[in-house]
């Protein structure tokens, strides 16, 4: 995580928690205060079979926790949030649209007048300024390259995608039993 651009409480927090993080097999993907809320997101790092395990996290508080409170950072009294970014990850940084490359992103403009303030495709691209993106404008077009600047974007995240869709001609699971009024009338047919 770059911490160029962060305020000095929460570059030094992300220093702090930085070989937390990579002791456990961890990275830091983000460090933000909201009011009198510290959040450290930890996440796997790219390409891992799986997310971050409860109890990995739960490993983390303790430790985070105990070296803030030993280094103090963070004048007054705060609440620590050590959570993971989950499937739909919120996209805030250069660095986080860099390790989403392949994935689909759904972004929205600042510009408030833009009649397509709202993005959705797959992040083919990304760099320290912009993020390119393969969008379909319509079901029946072929899709397009759309070249964002980072600084126009309001907000950015991950869509989770569900899976491929069933294969045409493929056998339905067989339906469940009726019940109910429906069960009644199929009766009554058949009497």
């Amino acid at each position: 995580m770059s911490t160029q651009q962060l305020s000095p409480v929460i570059a030094r927090v992300a220093r702090l928690v930085a070989p937390i993080a990579s002791d456990l097999g961890l990275e830091v993907y983000d460090v933000e205060q909201r009011g009198g809320t510290i959040r450290v997101t930890l996440d796997t790092p790219p390409g891992s079979p799986s997310g971050v395990s409860l109890d990995a996290l739960a490993l983390a508080t303790r430790l985070v926790s105990r070296e803030l409170d030993h280094e103090d950072p963070v004048p007054g009294r705060y609440t620590l949030e050590v959570t993971s970014p989950g499937v739909e990850r919120t996209l805030r940084t250069p660095a986080h649209f860099q390790r989403e490359v392949g994935k689909t992103i759904n972004l929205r403009l600042r510009d408030v007048d833009s009649a397509d303030r709202r993005i959705e495709g797959v992040l083919i691209a990304a760099d320290e300024t912009t993020a390119t993106l393969q969008v379909t404008e319509s079901p029946d077009s072929l899709p397009v390259e759309r070249v964002v600047a980072l600084s126009q974007i309001d907000r950015a995240r991950t869509v989770f995608v569900w899976g491929p869709a069933p294969k045409p001609g493929a056998k339905k699971p067989a339906s469940k039993k009726p019940t109910g009024k429906k069960k009644i009338e199929e009766l009554e047919e058949s009497s």
